[in-house]
């Protein structure tokens, strides 16, 4: 039997700046996940860590663990690689003031 998998786009051409974060995405069913953040501009400032967060019911969120650099250039890539998620996931970073960053979230989930 293939394996199901699923991709969600969870933040499309949003410009981030202070404490930002993506849409949440409910991904109980999978079995582990793979989180892209791509710069679809050129970053402005200092770049901060992007950090997964998980949470029981998409409204109260916890620090996963996992943290990755944001990407420092156009067409910049960072990824996260994740197992043993609970139910729902998104990312979040916390910019400096006069730094942000224009960014493309997706999330690759596979049963």
């Amino acid at each position: 039997m293939l394996p199901e998998n699923i991709s969600a786009i969870v933040a499309r051409n949003e410009r981030w700046t202070g404490h930002a974060a993506s849409e949440p995405y409910e991904a109980g069913w999978a079995r582990e996940a793979v989180i892209f953040v791509r710069a679809v501009k050129d970053p402005v400032g200092e770049q901060p860590k992007l950090r997964v967060e998980i949470s029981p019911d998409g409204m109260h969120w916890i620090a996963e663990g996992t943290e990755v650099q944001m990407p420092s250039a156009k067409d910049g890539l960072a990824a996260a690689r994740l197992t043993q998620f609970g139910g729902w996931l998104r990312v979040s970073a916390d910019f400096a003031d006069g730094s942000e960053a224009t960014v493309l979230v997706t999330i690759h989930l596979k049963a």
